[in-house]
């Protein structure tokens, strides 16, 4: 098969965990793309990851945790391939051009409706890092382009393919817990205190280019790992807030529009409840169960990497994986590959070549986001919201005027008072 030409949009700080993870998947004889065009707003960003030999210093990396995917390393194309790509600043040349097969979106969230219903009815298949949209509106409308022209549409949802997240579907999946009763995660401060990783990303905490605070950035990797493990989400009941009005970084002191705290109670259609928390907020040391979510069940629980089961001896969750349920390592972890980005890509290069959808769709994603906007507009509305009355664009009060800005306004949502 020949290699798929992709064309990335957005050369910035999370390029270089896309580009890790094609090398791990190079690393074991796996190569489905070939990178054939970049673009960012600023040429000089695109030739920072297209060779050393552009002379363009490269960026440090946004974090200084490895394990972050904002803590890659920096890579450049030229380690990847021979092929050298063009460079465009605009991404509408980039189309034009024809040089693309599929499109790797990684522009701020505001952008990603407007590039990726452009690049699917150009005929291109489109992957978005997350979150999918900057509304579930401009989510569905992504979805339904991609239906449209029978194009694969995904999200970069890395959470979905990493070896802990696996293992903890498996057990679940095979009632080494019982049933699942209760969620319990959230993190504030540390690395995402005020002004540390988010202050140097402005458009991050204005509303109508980012939409939302961590509710929405940080959210839907949460409420996608939430709807794996437990099934989907009735209700959501929260609080949010602005702890902090400004944040100061690199570009200088932003004003902050949206939440950078939050909270929020949740109903399981299975009749699980959950306890999230979240935020950008809070000084001095940080607080996080993020990394370990503790999920409950009638026999059992699980605690971060491990399984506890009633009355008995903890294990590894990961020693469960291939051995419990119909869940196979090989065919989660193809060729041994654990680089969630890798296996998100290589998801993506079999959806284009068999025409199924990927794991995580765009119709998974925008219900990723729905939940996530369940939190701001349930805090909008000072009540609980059904997550299928957010989907359906029904209660829209908190995203009103950001679909309107956007010209996606839904007809006649049932806007709740605040």
């Amino acid at each position: 098969m020949a290699p798929i030409r992709l064309g990335v949009v957005g050369c910035a700080r999370i390029l270089p965990a896309h580009l890790r993870g094609m090398a791990a998947a190079q690393a074991v004889g796996l190569d489905p793309f070939r990178i054939t065009a970049l673009c960012a707003r600023r040429v000089a960003d695109a030739l920072a990851f297209r060779s050393p030999a552009d002379g363009v210093p490269p960026r440090p990396p946004a974090s200084a945790n490895e394990n972050d995917p904002l803590g890659a390393p920096h890579r450049y194309v030229s380690d990847l391939q021979t092929a050298v790509p063009a460079v465009f600043d605009d991404w509408h040349a980039m189309l034009d051009a024809d040089l693309v097969d599929a499109v790797l979106i990684l522009a701020p969230v505001s952008l990603h409706h407007q590039i990726a219903v452009a690049a699917l009815d150009a005929g291109k298949h489109v992957l978005i890092e997350k979150p999918l949209a900057i509304t579930v509106r401009a989510g569905r409308a992504i979805a339904a382009a991609a239906g449209r022209r029978g194009l694969v549409a995904g999200v970069a949802e890395n959470v979905r393919y990493a070896s802990r997240t696996r293992a903890q579907w498996q057990a679940i999946d095979a009632g080494l817990i019982g049933r699942p009763q209760l969620w319990l995660s959230g993190g504030i401060g540390g690395e995402w205190a005020p002004d540390r990783v988010v202050a140097d990303t402005p458009w991050r905490h204005r509303k109508l280019d980012a939409g939302g605070g961590p509710a929405i950035d940080h959210g839907v990797h949460l409420m996608h790992q939430l709807r794996y493990l437990m099934g989907p989400v009735r209700q959501v009941g929260a609080l949010t807030a602005m702890l902090e009005p400004y944040r100061v970084g690199r570009s200088g002191r932003v004003a902050n529009e949206v939440e950078d705290i939050y909270s929020a109670q949740l109903l399981f259609e299975s009749g699980a409840i959950g306890t999230v928390f979240s935020g950008w907020a809070g000084r001095g040391a940080g607080t996080s169960l993020d990394a370990s979510p503790s999920i409950y069940g009638s026999s059992g629980c699980i605690k971060a990497d491990r399984l506890i089961p009633d009355g008995g001896a903890p294990v590894q969750v990961e020693s469960v994986l291939g051995e419990s349920g119909p869940g196979d390592s090989a065919a989660f972890f193809p060729h041994g590959i654990r680089d969630s980005f890798a296996l998100e890509l290589l998801d993506f290069a079999t959806a284009i070549s068999t025409g199924n959808p990927m794991e995580t769709s765009a119709d998974e994603a925008v219900l990723d986001l729905a939940m996530a906007y369940s939190i701001l507009e349930s805090a909008w509305a000072g009540a609980p919201v059904q997550v299928d009355d957010v989907l359906s664009g029904a209660v829209a009060g908190y995203q009103a005027e950001i679909d309107r800005s956007y010209g996606l306004q839904v007809p006649n949502p049932r806007v709740l008072d605040p």
